[in-house]
């Protein structure tokens, strides 16, 4: 999956400026966490570290003789970083195992700690979960041991930095696994159009978390993800991936050289593990909480990681639901290209400490393990209040699973599925207005769904509607548990220079004018590709953006 180019870079998310000169006094390695909001969150809870929790990683042989693994899949435990560190190893005993550069790198990012590096003190590598119980599975090996025999995950959080443009039986059992055992799995999408990916398997699987990837610029922020190094839906079935977008580019450890570190390069293997470790993060906050026992146990909890994880992404310039246009689309959930938009792990923590809150009176932030019934209502209403509602935003997501058989070969089960909806009104619940609907999300084809709103300055009080999608719901499903997200946040500009590096190299100037030329010519001919460049938003990519372009550059 690593055949893209990169460009290396350190950043700090917009979002976590106020905070930059704190986090920039103890340099934390991989530098990559603070443009996710990871070093903001240790600095909060310090002791989120992964304790307690277990992630398991499928890696990819790198060699293959005859169609036959060689075993080389293994990170190098030789490197400093991973002193101390127990790692449990799956393969097949019959061939010696080897070491491999993609998961020593990958392992690095999740379970790395090394406070010497190179010698320097002042430097600390900390990978997002070394105190977690890792293990790491050789892919084939995987598939025979765990996926066919639909054998129980012993991990709380499964990282697949490995893919297939096919849908096949093995990418179904996992989502199986998902749906059955509620474990958390998260895949990265691909590497674009420049690696001729199309959306990865089992990335690209209803009940997985897709992970794309999008460029941090040296300057600060994020370039617009671009399609040529970040795969980009829909899915031939028409969905929406990916779910989730995150940086990729690390310091990770050199195989074969115990204390040299490299730059991983900006792909969806390295972005993946940081969405997955934000994940276990999440898990061992929510184990330390007594009252969340009975949730963590059901087997749709991976549902709710799944909707906060993507309520609270960051959106970046050029998102809109499905194909860019001045529309909304309310039957494609997320952007074809950004999914829900930027990992914001400080973001996702906050919405889980604030709590679960079943249907009724509810707070502006929170989560929910729901279930809708036939037999009852088919309807759940969470209602809540912004005293303040000019320049808010509201957001909301709601996650369910598919179902699949639970043996070989693992096929869809359609008529177990629910189709889910979501909407959002402002009411008045002294009469004196009308009750607006103000935004909805149905799709037909996802299950997930997914509301960025703006909140009506008229009205202080809101609702939210989880429904069933008609009046039977499916055609012979009794009951669906889902998880549900929402937050109110304020409704921040977004960087107008972000809009205009067209390119991502983090510089506004000529190169970009080429990039909206080729994208204007590829619009007028009616292409279906993710175009960005529609600078002065009227829908259109045309000589009035060139000219817009053109006076930002001196």
């Amino acid at each position: 999956m690593d055949s893209c180019r990169y460009r290396t870079g350190f950043c700090v998310s917009s979002i976590f400026l106020l905070l930059a000169a704190v986090a920039a006094a103890v340099p934390v390695q991989p530098e990559g966490f603070d443009c996710t909001g990871i070093n903001l969150l240790r600095q909060q809870e310090p002791n989120l570290t992964g304790q307690g929790t277990t992630v398991a990683l499928v890696c990819r042989s790198i060699t293959y003789i005859d169609g036959r693994p060689q075993n080389d899949y293994r990170p190098d435990l030789t490197h400093h970083c991973f002193a101390g560190m127990n790692f449990a190893l799956y393969n097949d005993p019959e061939l010696p195992a080897d070491i491999s550069e993609h998961s020593t790198a990958i392992c690095s990012i999740l379970f790395g700690k090394d406070s010497d590096v190179h010698g320097q003190s002042t430097l600390d590598y900390q990978g997002l979960t070394y105190d977690a119980n890792a293990q790491v599975f050789e892919f084939w090996y995987f598939l025979k041991n765990q996926v066919f025999n639909n054998v129980e995950p012993q991990a709380d959080v499964i990282s697949v930095s490995i893919g297939s443009v096919f849908d096949d039986w093995w990418t179904r059992g996992i989502e199986a696994m998902a749906e059955q055992y509620g474990t958390v799995v998260v895949a990265g999408i691909g590497n674009g159009s420049d690696a001729y990916d199309l959306p990865l398997y089992p990335a690209a699987g209803s009940n997985i978390i897709a992970v794309g990837v999008v460029q941090a610029k040296t300057a600060g922020g994020f370039s617009p993800a671009q399609p040529e190094n970040s795969t980009c839906g829909p899915t031939e079935d028409n969905r929406c991936k990916p779910d989730i977008v995150a940086p990729g580019n690390y310091l990770v450890a050199t195989a074969n050289e115990p204390n040299q570190y490299r730059q991983s390069g900006n792909y969806s293997s390295f972005a993946t593990p940081v969405v997955a470790g934000t994940a276990a993060l999440l898990i061992q906050k929510a184990k330390a909480d007594d009252s969340l026992e009975d949730v963590l146990t059901d087997n749709s909890w991976n549902c709710v990681i799944k909707a906060i994880l993507m309520n609270t992404a960051a959106k970046l310039p050029y998102w809109h639901k499905g194909k860019l246009s001045k529309d909304d689309d309310h039957e494609a959930p997320l952007d074809f290209m950004h999914g829900a938009g930027v990992l914001d792990a400080f973001g996702a923590y906050n919405t889980l400490a604030a709590g679960r809150y079943q249907p009724g009176e509810v707070p502006v932030e929170g989560w929910d393990l729901g279930t809708l019934q036939q037999e009852q209502a088919n309807e759940n209403r969470y209602r809540f209040v912004i005293d303040e509602p000019n320049d808010k935003r509201i957001t909301i997501t709601v996650a369910w699973n598919r179902h699949y058989q639970k043996q070989y070969p693992f096929n869809p089960v359609p008529e177990e599925n629910a189709d889910i909806q979501l909407e959002l009104w402002a009411y008045d619940k002294d009469g004196q207005r009308e009750d607006i609907l103000l935004d909805y999300s149905d799709s037909k084809t996802d299950n997930v769904e997914h509301i960025y709103f703006t909140a009506n300055a008229n009205y202080s009080d809101y609702e939210i509607i989880v429904s069933f999608a008609d009046e039977t719901g499916s055609q012979s499903k009794q009951a669906e548990k889902y998880g549900i997200a929402w937050r109110v946040t304020e409704a921040n500009p977004q960087n107008g220079t972000a809009s205009q590096d067209l390119n991502g190299d983090g510089k506004v100037n000529k190169e970009d004018i080429v990039v909206l030329l080729k994208n204007m010519t590829r619009f007028a001919k009616g292409s279906n590709d993710y175009l960005i460049g529609d600078i002065n938003d009227d829908g259109l990519i045309n000589m009035n953006d060139v000219s817009a372009l053109a006076l930002q550059i001196k």
